[in-house]
């Protein structure tokens, strides 16, 4: 059981963004001309402060949203209305708010991850094939849950354990790509370090691609393969995670940080230094 039709072919980047631009009819600009070519099996990651355009770009590449202008493409085909019944059910999804039924138990939840190619009258009926449900079994484990959680409803249990059946979710048809939208937003540090490391595991064993919007710097840095950073929806930065310098900062969030002690989180990667208030700060990108 997976969705692996949609594995981009040789040259064709998996996801791709061609000058997608939104504006809202109140004129709010939401994304501005964006272009992006995301390679199979890259990890990521799109930084931004709050109304940079993040959530909308990741929803733009499911097709919850429709660009004003410009196209997007998942594994060389074209999101429209005749192709999102073939594109979705090649997508994971991990929200910021888990989106899992709470009333249903951990097993379910993962085995609803198959819907998409489940004929509905056996998934009114709860009847998920033998295979689907070995596989969910095996996520489940994979995800760093016991057998005992099999059977627990969601809403017994912590933000952690929730965003891990999230994952396990997202990769129950072995997706080429994921879509991560503030995966650990809700997360303590140390629960967002290994939610992280779950989720680029899960990636890594698979060979998916990975699309996660963040704000947290220093994980973005340790995890991603690649940040993307917006603005005002636009591109500012674009690159590996060793050029994401402290006076990027500036480009990024439109004022420097002020330099302070700051803890070490859980992963004991310190905290990259932010520029005092005056640094001078390059745009990385128009």
């Amino acid at each position: 059981m997976n969705a692996r039709r949609l594995t981009a072919v040789k040259n064709t980047p998996m996801l791709n963004f061609e000058s997608v631009t939104l504006r809202y009819a109140d004129g709010t600009q939401a994304l501005d001309g964006v272009s992006l070519q995301v390679p199979a099996g890259q990890f990521c990651v799109v930084l931004g402060a709050s109304g940079a355009g993040k959530s909308t770009l990741l929803r733009m590449a499911n097709g919850l949203v429709k660009p004003s202008s410009g196209t997007v493409e998942i594994g060389g085909l074209r999101i429209n209305p005749a192709s999102l019944a073939q594109i979705r059910p090649g997508i994971g999804m991990i929200h910021q708010q888990f989106n899992l039924v709470l009333r249903a138990t951990v097993a379910s939840n993962v085995l609803n991850g198959a819907l998409p190619l489940t004929p509905t009258w056996r998934a009114m009926l709860g009847l998920f094939s033998e295979v689907a449900r070995r596989k969910a079994c095996e996520l489940i484990g994979s995800v760093g849950l016991q057998e005992h959680h099999l059977g627990r409803r969601v809403s017994e249990l912590s933000g952690g354990q929730q965003q891990r059946v999230g994952i396990a979710r997202a990769f129950m048809l072995d997706p080429p790509l994921v879509l991560a939208d503030e995966p650990v937003a809700s997360l303590d540090p140390q629960t967002s370090h290994e939610v992280l490391t779950l989720l680029k595991r899960q990636a890594q064993e698979r060979g998916t691609t990975v699309l996660c919007s963040l704000h947290q710097i220093d994980l973005a840095c340790e995890f991603a393969d690649r940040i993307v950073a917006l603005r005002d929806g636009t591109v500012v930065f674009d690159g590996p995670p060793v050029l994401f310098q402290p006076q990027v900062f500036d480009a990024v969030y439109g004022r420097a940080a002020v330099a302070r002690p700051q803890a070490v989180p859980a992963s004991g990667r310190a905290p990259m230094p932010m520029p005092a208030p005056g640094v001078g700060v390059p745009r990385m990108a128009s």
